[in-house]
């Protein structure tokens, strides 16, 4: 049986060593244009044919003009494409809400572009303990679908600037997201260029990196 599916790039499935694992969740996070989102593209373009993908996109990053350019075959995949897209904090919920029902076709993998964005913007708000609860309450709705199904379920997830120490950031949506994420990759920008680090995994060591660069076909390796 397999525990693994293709990231959809030989440079990712190298850094994880045959892809994203099966029942858990894997977050990716990184600053504002770092690949994040092409990630999830590519592993969709090269998704395994028959299964349905469901694809909650919080932020309006499913890009149909880059989907062309990453899945020649885009039209038969856009039909196996499920879209949830909620515009705040109370209809992501509802969303995740949704997959229990949905969970019941055939469903291959599951993404979440970004996990985190609504929720940062509500915060915003007074009751931040009550918006807290309540994110944890859609990750651990997340988590227990992946077990249950034996499927991989991938998030984005946003980051902000640590004040404390220079250059370090910090993943929104903290110990909620780290703790419920058996892998977490970080995605840096270093001009052109892009790295990728494992974070943390439950058999890879922490600190593997892999250098890529965004190009129209997809991602590919370059030199550190």
């Amino acid at each position: 049986m397999e525990t693994k599916i293709s990231t959809g790039t030989a440079v990712m499935d190298w850094l994880l060593e045959g892809g994203y694992d099966k029942s858990v969740i894997t977050t990716v996070y990184g600053p504002a244009g770092s690949g994040k989102s092409n990630l999830c593209l590519l592993c969709i373009a090269n998704s395994v044919k028959g299964h349905k993908i469901i694809f909650i996109d919080t932020e309006g990053n499913f890009s149909l003009t880059r989907f062309k350019q990453v899945c020649p075959d885009y039209k038969k995949v856009l039909e196996r494409i499920i879209f949830l897209k909620p515009t705040n904090f109370r209809e992501q919920r509802l969303a995740i809400a949704k997959l229990k029902a949905l969970i019941k076709q055939d469903i291959g993998i599951i993404f979440v572009d970004s996990i985190s964005a609504l929720y940062r913007a509500a915060l915003q708000g007074e009751n931040n303990r009550g918006i807290n609860n309540a994110m944890a309450a859609q990750v651990y709705d997340l988590l227990e679908i992946a077990r249950k199904k034996d499927i991989s379920i991938i998030m984005t997830a946003q980051v902000y600037a640590d004040f404390e120490e220079k250059g370090k950031v910090n993943l929104v949506g903290g110990a909620i997201v780290r703790n419920m994420s058996k892998c977490l990759i970080e995605l840096q920008s270093a001009g052109p260029n892009r790295l990728a680090i494992v974070r943390k995994h439950r058999s890879i060591e922490e600190g593997k990196s892999i250098m890529f660069r965004i190009v129209d076909e997809g991602i590919i390796e370059v030199d550190k």
